[in-house]
């Protein structure tokens, strides 16, 4: 779980998802197993496993719905309405930047820098608002690999349901896939691509084990009445593929003729994100914003978290709204939601304007890296670079 922090800013909080760590009864998972083999197998080739009548070979069967919990979940917590104090920059780390950003500039005067009279600055602060939701969604598939005397197990005693399965979760919002074998859903059949024979006709040949001679093209001689000496007159040669054979080793059973076969559990941790950024009325261009990070403001993880309230930029109070309740009602229906966070980054923006030479002009300082943007700068040059 996230433990509880306090920033410069804001607060975390954090609750225990009871379910989370402990998803299933104590059943031990069996190791993964590949796929092999290019051919789907015919549909009646498997078993009928109650609880996993939708099924299909190589997965696409979707999402299996989560149960209903066992105990309540808690109700979301309503963190403390933190002080949203908004920093500003100072004159004095205006100009750093502003001398910097010149200095970086081979065609740029630094008059504008020294002599430069700053008039005002007027600060336009971007909110950036994040729900992130932490998902744990699991689907089946029919799987299948050469059988070697693995042990079958199909019909033992019923197969567990999917989410009775235990798996082992990684930390909060770390992405993860895990492969399961179903236990006692293991049986043995014969391998479809070869009918059980343990080899295939071979595609360079078509089975015939020879091919048409490149050499005199069928005819048996090379010129006139001279026998061709690379099939000795034949017209045709032995296949290099099968050796003359006609068959190869099957691909799907590698020559062992039967098939094991068995349900997969497809485990899968997810992180769904989304983002709303408030509109910027500072005349910045947007796209510069995608260069700089924000300050974070406000850091709230829970098993569900609380919109915010009582946030300066009503639209950034809204949109919080908005996506939680539409998260809850989106992955809930196809996934165990295990864990939500919500922040609020500040990207600062400031704007400042300075005479130089009797006239008016403006930069930009924006990001927690005090980028500069002067597309208006006063004292340029024509250079260029041969």
């Amino acid at each position: 779980m996230e433990r509880s922090t306090v920033g410069d800013y804001g607060a975390n909080y954090g609750t225990v998802n009871p379910d989370y760590g402990s998803p299933a009864p104590a059943m031990a998972a069996a190791p993964a197993a590949n796929m092999y083999g290019p051919s789907a197998p015919p549909p009646n080739m498997f078993d009928t496993v109650p609880g996993y009548e939708g099924t299909l070979a190589g997965g696409g069967g979707g999402y299996l719905p989560p149960p209903m919990p066992s105990v309540p979940m808690p109700a979301p917590e309503q963190p403390p309405s933190p002080d949203w104090h908004i920093p500003s920059i100072s004159e004095d780390r205006a100009r750093e930047a502003f001398a910097a950003y010149v200095s970086s500039k081979c065609c740029y005067s630094s008059a504008p820098v020294k002599d430069g009279v700053l008039t005002n600055m007027e600060s336009f602060n971007t909110y950036r608002y994040r729900l992130e939701t932490f998902t744990e969604s699991r689907s089946t598939e029919w799987s299948q690999e050469p059988y070697a005397g693995q042990p079958v197990d199909a019909g033992l005693q019923p197969a567990p349901g999917p989410w009775q399965i235990a798996a082992q979760p990684p930390a909060f919002f770390q992405e993860q896939k895990q492969t399961i074998k179903v236990p006692f859903t293991s049986s043995v059949k014969n391998c479809h691509l070869c009918l059980g024979n343990g080899r295939s006709p071979c595609t360079n040949c078509a089975g015939a084990g020879n091919k048409v001679c490149w050499v005199c093209n069928g005819s048996g001689n090379r010129s006139g009445e001279d026998r061709c000496s690379h099939c000795n007159g034949r017209g045709r040669e032995n296949c290099t593929s099968c050796s003359g054979s006609g068959s190869s080793q099957c691909t799907t059973c590698h020559g062992k003729r039967q098939l094991l076969v068995f349900i997969n559990l497809i485990v899968k941790w997810s992180i769904e994100k989304d983002d709303f950024v408030a509109q910027d009325s500072s005349g910045l261009k947007v796209e510069k914003l995608q260069e700089v990070s924000g300050k974070e403001l406000f850091k709230d993880s829970q098993y569900m978290v609380y919109p915010v309230r009582g946030f300066p930029d009503v639209s950034v109070a809204q949109a919080s709204e908005r996506l939680i309740r539409e998260h809850q009602g989106k992955y809930a229906q196809t996934s165990r939601i295990l864990q939500q966070r919500q922040t609020i980054e500040l990207i600062p923006i400031t704007k400042v304007n300075y005479r130089w030479k009797g006239k008016p002009n403006f930069y930009y300082v924006y990001g927690n890296e005090f980028k500069v943007n002067a597309d208006d700068y006063p004292a340029t040059c024509c250079c260029s670079v041969m």
